[in-house]
């Protein structure tokens, strides 16, 4: 059971690989589940794009895209393929006024919150999301304070 990085169609390098998989190991205790396979593939907006598209039949850039191979009902351990937009990210960051580290690390705990079975689709259950993602992301901050 690992937390892999790959990039496809960019040089995107994430920080602190091994501390941001202890807290996604954390993340998914949380929320009661055990972090399994998951591997984050970091690209560019095009790529997305296309995936988009091919996959979703969704014909507009995106920052994430989950793809869901978790067993959660039976051993409770989730796994995934979890690929990134390194350019929205960034877009987005710009918009949010944070860095584009921490919108980064707000996009990978959404794609494990994904895999932990929380939706974002309708006003609530993207509320809950968000409301999840600020929780995990103070963890993040003050990891003495983990669960």
């Amino acid at each position: 059971m690992a937390v892999k990085y790959y990039t496809d169609d960019c040089t995107y390098l994430l920080p602190q690989k091994r501390q941001t998989a202890a807290w996604l190991r954390d993340v998914a205790l949380s929320e009661g589940y055990t972090l399994g396979d998951v591997n984050y593939i970091f690209c560019s907006a095009q790529r997305l794009l296309e995936m988009n598209r091919q996959y979703l039949g969704h014909d507009y850039f995106t920052d994430v895209i989950t793809f869901d191979y978790s067993d959660r009902k039976g051993t409770g351990i989730v796994s995934g393929d979890i690929f990134i937009d390194v350019e929205t990210v960034a877009d987005n960051a710009r918009q949010y006024g944070v860095t584009a580290l921490q919108e980064m690390r707000r996009v990978v705990v959404h794609g494990v919150l994904h895999l932990c079975g929380q939706g974002d689709k309708t006003p609530r259950t993207n509320a809950q999301m968000h409301r999840k993602e600020d929780k995990y992301l103070e963890f993040w901050e003050q990891p003495a304070e983990r669960p």
